[in-house]
């Protein structure tokens, strides 16, 4: 794979790594394609620097879409904590272990919430329907929580194996700004106390 370049700064509706080959066979067309847990986009050899990165940042915010669209509307709890585990040992090296993840209407001043005292977490129903990385992305917010109580210098360092974060935060502000909520930074976002640690962002 020696042919294959890494672009750091982009990353796949999962965190996937983003990889670039040119192709001398290769005119006009672009194409991508997910070999072994990557995303693999091939280019025209002929693309300047900026036609590569132009390329490969609409090719993975067309899969972004695509996915989003082919998603169900309502994941179960039970594929909820699947995805938990499965971004536990991805980016948090398995060290995150919620005894339970779901679906809760009463989310509705927050994306998410924890009680670590009992490994639990709850997502917005909001989240329904949103892009995987999204929905991800608060995930690995909870399940950091279970590890670290506040948002200090640890968990921010744990948040950034996250590859997709910011532009995470950035979808979900967007919805909140078009629906009037409060944003981050607009309250107190993830407070602790007796119902748990709050992932703030959402309102009623």
């Amino acid at each position: 794979m020696s042919d294959l370049v890494l672009h750091e700064h982009v990353a796949g509706p999962r965190g996937e790594r983003v990889l670039v080959r040119r192709s001398a066979r290769r005119k006009r067309t672009v194409s991508i394609t997910r070999r072994e847990g990557d995303l693999v986009i091939a280019i025209p050899a002929m693309f300047s620097a900026r036609q590569e990165r132009q390329w490969v940042t609409k090719m993975v915010d067309q899969l972004v879409d695509k996915e989003a669209r082919r998603a169900p509307m309502r994941r179960s709890d039970i594929s909820l904590l699947a995805m938990a585990r499965e971004v536990s040992e991805a980016y948090l090296g398995g060290r995150a272990h919620p005894s339970s993840v779901t679906w809760s209407t009463r989310q509705n001043h927050r994306w998410g919430s924890c009680t670590p005292s009992e490994g639990t977490i709850r997502l917005s129903h909001h989240l329904q329907g949103m892009p995987d990385y999204v929905v991800r992305s608060v995930m690995m917010h909870e399940l950091t929580h279970l590890l670290v109580p506040g948002h200090g210098p640890e968990f921010k360092a744990l948040m950034a194996n996250y590859p997709q974060a910011q532009k995470a935060q950035g979808f979900l502000d967007g919805v909140s700004w078009a629906k009037n909520l409060p944003q981050e930074g607009e309250d107190d976002g993830d407070v602790e106390d007796s119902d748990g640690v709050d992932h703030g962002g959402d309102g009623e």
